[in-house]
């Protein structure tokens, strides 16, 4: 019996016979991202030749991210991070200086791996500091402003930070349930107004094979200091954004390159009947598009 002539004979020829297979993919935008990344990555592993040891390894690896992944962790995503994707996606999706009347767009960040949906509805000067957190008294507030570049009512601006010791509440059973998150909604004129604490830098999670991927690597674990925020409004495109401490020695070397020159704030000290507290002033302007909230990387 005559054998097929569509069959690889050597590793250059196997990527033809891959792509024909995928053609018939009735989605043409996955059909266009699969065909280039398997174009990418067949070519990855000619060129760097590949041993049958190494794919075993990285298999292991992939299969450790899955199974470490779950409802407090989302290692798929620090994993993205670490490798500077998130980052990209984030700047591609949202160009710096992207014109929105003569301020220009707020810049966006990743959305990093511990976001929760549903943090309670806060009124306006209200803390999202909830029991014995500690740390710096700090009052954030701002304006948002819309596609017209005028200030938006209505808007909600959802706010999750990292204690002073360097940990979200879902990774700390000391903290009480959705601590340092809360959503506000900003007034006639567009302001907003909170009440928290100053946030710590911290190290991405190191106990999983993130972690073993950073030791490999030689590289510092440790996040400056930084508070997230998403705000949103109808007929226009969600911002994910973070402002980060001035004042944080990790600003150069985040290992999610997150840190831009526009998200990096200026939290003000001072004293006030004898006690030392902060302050930060961070406006945001949006842009039109569709109101679209992320999936939650953790329940």
């Amino acid at each position: 019996m005559a054998h097929p002539t569509a069959l690889p004979t050597t590793p250059e020829s196997l990527l033809p016979l891959v792509l024909q297979a995928m053609d018939a993919t009735p989605d043409a935008r996955l059909r266009q991202l699969m065909a280039a990344l398997v174009t990418h990555l067949h070519r990855f592993v000619i060129e760097q030749r590949v041993s049958e040891a190494e794919f075993e390894k990285a298999v292991d690896f992939l299969t450790r991210v899955g199974q470490a992944t779950g409802p407090k962790t989302n290692e798929v995503i620090l994993l993205a991070d670490l490798v500077g994707v998130s980052t990209l996606v984030a700047l591609l999706n949202n160009p710096a200086g992207e014109v929105v009347g003569h301020e220009g767009a707020s810049h966006a960040a990743l959305l990093g791996p511990f976001w929760r949906q549903g943090a309670p509805h806060c009124e306006p000067g209200e803390s999202i500091a909830r029991g014995a957190t500690g740390g710096l008294p700090l009052e954030v507030a701002g304006t948002v402003y819309g596609a017209d570049d005028r200030p938006l009512a209505g808007a909600v601006v959802d706010v999750w930070q990292a204690s002073p010791v360097g940990l979200y509440e879902n990774q700390d059973p000391r903290q009480p349930e959705m601590n340092l998150r809360g959503r506000f909604t900003t007034d006639g004129l567009g302001r907003y107004r909170l009440r928290t604490v100053k946030p710590a830098g911290y190290p991405v999670p190191t106990d999983g094979p993130c972690g073993e991927l950073l030791r490999a690597q030689s590289r510092a674990p440790y996040r400056p200091a930084h508070l997230h925020f998403m705000v949103s409004a109808p007929a226009h495109k969600v911002l994910i954004t973070q402002v980060f401490a001035d004042d944080d020695e990790h600003l150069a070397s985040d290992p999610v390159f997150g840190v831009t020159a526009a998200l990096v704030g200026h939290y003000e000290t001072f004293q006030r009947e004898g006690a030392t507290q902060a302050t930060l002033r961070h406006d945001f302007h949006l842009i039109a598009g569709e109101p679209v909230l992320p999936h939650p990387p953790i329940p």
